[in-house]
């Protein structure tokens, strides 16, 4: 299923608006064994700090595995896009949950819409990318998100990736990863990433940028951005994304085979 559109139907049913095929809708009486059910299923969680490629990277896992994805960040961008859009403060905690409890966003044919407008490139610019970290320092913002990604995990699998997935909010995760890359070389993906889209950038504003961020990510009192004891580091500094993806999946196929044979 089309990531874009596993945000939005995710974020439904963790709202109770509507089920969703393969989505567990389980009544009161069922629901130990629903939460069991849910912990069997396989994740793969993955993170890292900005422009260390865990979109890229997570996205094509998933589609080796057939497994779903979730990209935390872009509920984050989400929220901080509204917020701009509503003139509602970075620093205001209580709205800003609000909002992230109440997004309404709908996808249509690759196209992503925050309250009926076109956001599909506006979520994935610079300015976006840096009020989502502020926006992500909140705790009430983190706390309203939590179920919404969680309601990802659903069969036959979730590849997850962001700053908390395998700290907080996927802790028993199947696999674990902490992928990263000097903030050199995260500065200049990023830049090209830009440039292809015919979008001006600095590198040095960018390089400078990241460090800020990096430094954000990792001193917030709630979910820092750090590496769970038991996660891989992954330093794609002098890897190309095939030999990155196939390592995952080495990984994850010599951690699922361990399993079977215990």
């Amino acid at each position: 299923m089309n990531q874009k559109k596993l945000i939005a139907e995710g974020a439904e049913v963790a709202e109770g608006k509507r089920p969703k095929k393969g989505f567990l809708q389980p009544s009161a009486s069922s629901a130990s064994s629903a939460v069991q059910s849910m912990v069997d299923i396989p994740v793969i969680a993955i993170d890292g700090p900005s422009a260390s490629g865990k979109g890229t990277i997570a996205e094509r896992v998933a589609r080796a595995l057939g497994f779903h994805y979730l990209d935390s960040g872009a509920l984050y961008r989400l929220v901080a896009l509204a917020a701009v859009k509503e003139a509602t403060r970075l620093d205001d905690e209580a709205a800003l949950a609000r909002r992230a409890l109440h997004l309404h966003v709908t996808f249509e044919g690759g196209e992503i819409f925050l309250f009926g407008q076109k956001v599909t490139e506006a979520i994935r610019s610079e300015e976006c990318g840096i009020g989502a970290s502020r926006v992500a320092a909140l705790p009430a913002v983190r706390a309203a998100l939590l179920s919404r990604q969680r309601a990802f995990r659903q069969p036959p699998g979730l590849v997850a990736e962001g700053r908390d997935m395998t700290t907080v909010v996927f802790p028993d995760a199947t696999l674990k990863i902490f992928l990263t890359a000097s903030a050199e070389i995260r500065a200049e993906r990023r830049y090209k990433q830009l440039k292809e889209k015919g979008i001006n950038a600095n590198i040095r504003t960018l390089l400078q940028e990241l460090h800020e961020r990096d430094q954000r990510d990792s001193a917030r009192s709630v979910a820092p951005l750090q590496k769970a004891a038991d996660a891989r580091e992954l330093d794609s500094t002098g890897l190309g994304i095939e030999e990155i993806v196939r390592q995952v999946l080495d990984w994850y196929r010599q951690k699922v085979a361990g399993s079977q044979t215990l």
